[in-house]
């Protein structure tokens, strides 16, 4: 199987952006535990990173070209604010989880509502790393249950 693992706005700052929040691991530090686990479970994870709406958008469009199994995606603070971002993932068809680091919804107010939740699977937040590897545990759980 393959895994697309989408790091939306700002995520390249992580480390050294808002540690108190965030927590102090890179994004290849993030990236390099994702890559570990995947090799363990036997599947193939790509990982994209993105400051730009648009790109993000091209990217999921070519997940669905390149018939890519599942999504995992941060979107950072395009989750309250996108609906074409939204609209990409349910017009692709690919089974999707959405993740954050901090828990959205223990902090501002504006962070609680979700335009990505509707067309996801399930949503694991406020766990650190351990947000995605436990994303990447359940997403693939679903698609070997799915499959048979």
């Amino acid at each position: 199987m393959k895994i697309l693992v989408l790091h939306g706005p700002n995520l390249n700052l992580l480390g050294s952006r808002e540690p108190k929040i965030y927590g102090s691991e890179t994004l290849n530090d993030i990236d390099r535990k994702i890559a570990d686990l995947g090799a363990e479970l036997g599947t193939e994870v790509e990982f994209f990173q993105s400051n730009h709406e648009g790109v993000l958008v091209d990217r999921i469009h070519q997940a669905a070209m390149q018939k890519v199994d599942g999504i995992i995606i941060n979107p950072g603070g395009l989750t309250h604010t996108s609906v074409v971002l939204r609209d990409a993932l349910a017009g692709v068809s690919i089974p999707v989880l959405e993740v954050h680091l901090s828990n959205v919804h223990a902090r501002e107010d504006f962070r609680h509502r979700s335009l990505i939740a509707p067309v996801a699977l399930g949503q694991v937040s406020g766990l650190g790393s351990s947000s995605y590897l436990l994303a990447l545990r359940g997403l693939l759980e679903h698609l070997r249950s799915t499959s048979q």
